[in-house]
């Protein structure tokens, strides 16, 4: 599976908001939800991303009985700090990130599947984009 997800602030901190889409491995949507998060930094919305893609994965396994079938998931993000922090690559300097990492590693292993993460530049992840910006539009004109 391929899951892209993006999170953003207007403002850091500012208005935010999560975005994702679940793919096949031929590109045939699963899903795609988002979410308005409030006031947060732009690191929060996209681990706050990362979690809710995570959330409906793990919850979309159970219900489907399709574990089996799946080989893979690979996450696709335009953060390459997020990238390298949940990779391990990177230590996390910032406590209040802490627990949403952690989130994050107590769902990979719940999965149970192999889990990577990818940079990828902002014009491949234009979808997950499209969903935050569609949220914060949207809270915007309220």
């Amino acid at each position: 599976m391929k899951v892209f997800t993006d999170g953003g602030a207007r403002g850091n901190p500012g208005p935010a908001a999560a975005g994702w889409i679940v793919k096949t491995e031929k590109g045939e949507v699963l899903a795609r939800g988002n979410k308005y998060l409030g006031k947060t930094t732009n690191n929060v919305a996209e681990y706050q991303a990362l979690r809710l893609a995570f959330l409906w994965l793990l919850d979309f396994v159970q219900k489907e009985g399709i574990k089996k079938e799946i080989e893979r998931v690979d996450f696709f993000l335009d953060s390459s700090l997020v990238v390298s922090q949940v990779s391990g690559v990177f230590k996390i300097k910032a406590r209040h990130l802490i627990p949403l990492i952690s989130a994050i590693k107590e769902m990979e292993k719940k999965l149970g599947k192999p889990v990577s993460y990818h940079y990828v530049p902002r014009e491949k992840n234009k979808e997950a984009d499209a969903l935050v910006n569609e949220v914060l539009d949207e809270q915007n004109s309220l």
